[in-house]
């Protein structure tokens, strides 16, 4: 949404509650020079008479600098009445000491209020402190006119130098809002094209390539049914039944990569327990660490890593034992699923029986950071993945 005309954003008020050094070193050397010069005038502070007023002023005049400094989000009723009392002290040090330099707080209260406040409250309050200032150089000076010239000259350009900037400074933050907003927009216009295109995928792939596979797992299972009946040698039958099974693991990935697109909730970790369950008493499952949540893509990784192991293992193993080891190590996640039995290698570019393959798994971790190892061992093979926290 874009800011409203001279308010600051919320990049500029973070700005503006750090103070620039030279804005502390500004403020401190203009206590110091006016409270050297009031303090060595013929009328210093005092406890009794003018003395008493300058000493008045002189706090007056601290109080107030510290209520209107130039940083910071200082609402502007604080300021205001800041900016007024050094405006106030400014006129007192006028009057009451007139050869010395405790006026020039009147360029404090004309630059602060041009650069920090809105036209109105400004223009009135740095107009009404000139005014004071010029009617005690009146009353009390010798060559009031002469001053007040000087003063007009010198005071009058700061209020519109600082105004110009303050329009400069807003304008940049408007300038900025804008480029964000102009950002948001692309990268909200950018989703909404992905997330079309992946709408229009998934329904294609559930038009096209569901339906097809789940005609085929019917067929598949009617000529199984069919060649058992009708005594064909056994091997076809086998044969048809792997190919049924496969159609129907094929099926059950084309639905899983359809809710993915749609920003189905993908399985992670969780479903590890339904997979061992699969093997009955052959595999166990066992975790360490402190769970914690992982991204999705990650969570995906370590299941299909998972399916894909134990597939391998049931197809090319007569394994009689499976361990799957999830650890939540405080570096990463690793996944180690080890077999112990005599089994056939399976070459590191072959499909696992899902699809994805030895290969396919390494270049997943590796997308995410990590690294999948997987080779035989002394008593079988072992697939481990580590996924960086």
């Amino acid at each position: 949404m874009r800011p409203p005309r001279g308010g600051p954003t919320v990049v500029g008020m973070e700005r503006e509650r750090r103070p620039h050094p030279m804005q502390i070193f500004g403020v401190l050397a203009m206590i110091a020079i006016v409270v050297t010069v009031i303090a060595s005038d013929e009328t210093p502070p005092g406890l009794e008479g003018e003395g008493l007023a300058v000493t008045l002023a002189l706090v007056a005049f601290v109080a107030g600098l510290a209520m209107s400094v130039p940083w910071g989000d200082i609402p502007d009723r604080p300021r205001i009445l800041g900016l007024a009392m050094i405006g106030a002290a400014s006129c007192v040090f006028a009057a009451l000491q007139p050869d010395a330099g405790g006026f020039a707080g009147i360029y404090f209260v004309v630059v602060v209020s041009a650069a920090r406040l809105p036209l109105r409250p400004a223009a009135l309050l740095s107009g009404l402190s000139l005014l004071g200032v010029i009617v005690s150089f009146a009353l009390w000076r010798e060559d009031a006119a002469a001053n007040i010239i000087g003063l007009l000259f010198s005071v009058t350009p700061w209020f519109f130098v600082m105004r110009l900037l303050r329009q400069v400074h807003h304008r940049r933050e408007e300038a900025e809002a804008l480029v964000e907003e102009l950002r948001e927009s692309r990268a909200a216009h950018a989703e909404s094209a992905a997330l079309a295109e992946r709408s229009r995928l998934a329904r294609d792939m559930h038009d096209v390539l569901a339906h097809s596979l789940s005609a085929l797992a019917l067929q598949l299972e009617g000529a199984r049914l069919l060649a058992r009946d009708r005594d064909t040698d056994p091997e076809v039958v086998a044969a048809i039944e792997r190919a049924h099974h496969l159609a129907a693991d094929g099926l059950d990935e084309a639905r899983a990569a359809i809710g993915a697109l749609r920003g189905d909730e993908m399985p992670g970790p969780e479903r590890l327990r339904v997979l061992t369950d699969g093997f009955g008493d052959r595999a166990r499952l066992s975790v360490t660490g402190e769970p914690r949540a992982l991204a999705s893509d990650a969570r995906l990784a370590i299941y299909r890593t998972a399916q894909e192991a134990l597939t391998n293992v049931a197809r090319h193993s007569d394994a009689d034992r499976v361990e799957l080891r999830l650890a939540y190590e405080p570096g990463g996640t690793r996944l180690t699923i080890e077999d112990t039995g005599a089994g056939v290698p399976v070459p590191a570019g072959q499909s696992l029986g899902g699809g994805y393959g030895i290969t396919g798994m390494r270049e997943r971790a590796e997308l995410l950071g990590g690294r999948l190892d997987a080779g035989p061992t002394e008593r079988g093979y072992r697939v481990e993945l580590w996924l960086p926290a």
